[in-house]
């Protein structure tokens, strides 16, 4: 059968929708969250259950195609050639278990969702900081999350998950029931089947407290050590990130901000206050602005202020083993040279507590590690690339000495591979399972190159 065929076949079979080149909804249907990324699909799928993901399994066999399932757009790593895209959307199942401290969530559902509905319960979602990212792509990419020092990355919190395996066939599985590909699913996505829906630990928050701190740049280096001394013995109910910022000068930046350069730290206790821990950070520089006292994850995210539209980006991330004195200067060095205006945020999360101790096995794992940095770098239209390009390498080589030798998935940059997250013993094993699980190859490599 022609692929034209085998793809108007597929469409009128549908429950959902199936958008082709032809259609005036391609452009907008193929675009990842991140616009700066291209990818380039035979077609868009919204699958409306899982007998719908059947036909475009079958379809997909049919053409001689692979299946890439991104449920948001968030992740992108590729151009998508020869594959057909399926966004997950339709999967908005949320079912909460407050007694058990549980929660089962499609696979199309962002963590928003999640975050709004355990408001006041006193528990609370291993989220990550933007509200639009799903709990699929998170969970199944090892994601690190403001609970990460509480509760372990988002995949340590994964239960069990509802799979549809490239047979067709659609059941739930956990640790007892095929603990091999478990390991596999947190952390590594979804190179085993399609996970339609997830079985989660919630974290038990009762007093959340949070603290935001905002210091002139000129206090970074003082900061930045305050913050790193914390860590030697911050309880793991304290979660702690800092970011130096400096804004662009650019018309698309508000003005009371624009090009001003500082440096925050917000921390959050799952314990109630920790102001005397905060006070050590505080001591560092002058507080311009201090903002303490009770909060909650719905109002945290808020906070956040993250994009809530697609917007083109890029960035460079580094997960370190410490962060010594030169390191921190070397860092902040960097960050004032006028070279490096492309830059605008470096964040700066604390590790270590829970992450060192992670109850279920996975791929995804910071064991060991003790910071994840990232430094975002936006794309404005007409500006050129190469002056981003260089400070990518530039932010790469003054943390290339302190380097741990894996990150996370969530933490990957576009066409970066599994490589980095884990050593080559845990790729093999990868490679195993998948052999094992899509021996025809129907699903799409991902960031595990065949």
């Amino acid at each position: 059968m022609e692929h034209s065929s085998v793809w108007d076949s597929a469409a009128d079979a549908l429950r959902g929708s199936l958008i082709l080149p032809d259609d005036d909804e391609f452009a907008a249907a193929r675009r990842p969250w991140n616009l700066a990324v291209e990818q380039h699909p035979i077609a868009v799928a919204s699958p409306a259950d899982v007998d719908d993901l059947r036909v475009l399994l079958a379809a997909a066999r049919d053409a001689g195609a692979v299946i890439a399932v991104q449920p948001g757009g968030h992740g992108a790593a590729g151009d998508l050639s020869g594959a057909l895209l399926v966004r997950t959307t339709a999967f908005d199942g949320l079912a909460v278990d407050l007694d058990a401290g549980i929660v089962r969530v499609g696979s199309g559902v962002k963590w928003g969702t999640v975050v709004h509905a355990l408001e006041g319960t006193g528990w609370a979602a291993p989220a990550g900081t933007s509200p639009v990212v799903s709990v699929a792509g998170f969970t199944l990419g090892g994601g690190h999350s403001w609970f990460s020092r509480t509760a372990g990355l988002g995949s340590d919190a994964l239960r069990a998950a509802w799979l549809l395996r490239t047979d067709g066939s659609h059941e739930r599985v956990d640790d007892d029931s095929d603990p091999e590909t478990m390991w596999a699913l947190r952390g590594a996505g979804g190179i085993a089947g399609i996970v339609t829906d997830l079985e989660i630990d919630l974290v038990r928050a009762p007093a959340i407290w949070g603290a935001g701190l905002v210091f002139d740049a000129s206090d970074a280096p003082r900061v930045l050590r305050a913050v790193r001394d914390l860590a030697l013995d911050a309880p793991t109910s304290l979660n702690v990130f800092a970011n130096s910022m400096r804004m662009p000068d650019a018309p698309q930046v508000p003005e009371e901000v624009r090009g001003r350069s500082f440096v925050t730290v917000q921390a959050l206790s799952t314990n109630g206050p920790a102001d005397e821990l905060m006070e050590r950070v505080r001591r560092a520089g002058t507080v311009r602005r201090d903002t303490t006292g009770p909060t909650s994850p719905a109002t945290i995210a808020a906070a956040a202020a993250e994009p809530t539209d697609p917007t083109p980006g890029r960035g460079a991330s580094a997960a370190l083993i410490s962060l010594d004195d030169q390191l921190i200067d070397d860092l902040v060095e960097f960050r004032d040279a006028a070279e490096q205006w492309p830059v605008m945020g470096i964040d700066i999360r604390m590790l270590g507590g829970a992450l060192d101790a992670p109850k279920r096995a996975g791929f995804a794992t910071l064991q060991g590690v003790g910071w994840l940095l990232h430094a975002l770098i936006p794309v404005f239209p007409g500006a050129p690339p190469e002056p981003g390009d260089a400070s990518m390498a530039g932010f790469r080589r003054v943390l290339d000495r302190a380097l741990a030798p894996q990150t996370v998935t969530t933490f990957l940059g576009p066409g970066e591979t599994l490589d980095k997250c884990g050593p080559a013993s845990s790729i093999e094993r990868l490679r195993a399972v998948r052999a094992t699980l899509d021996p025809e190859g129907l699903l799409h490599e991902g960031r595990l190159p065949r």
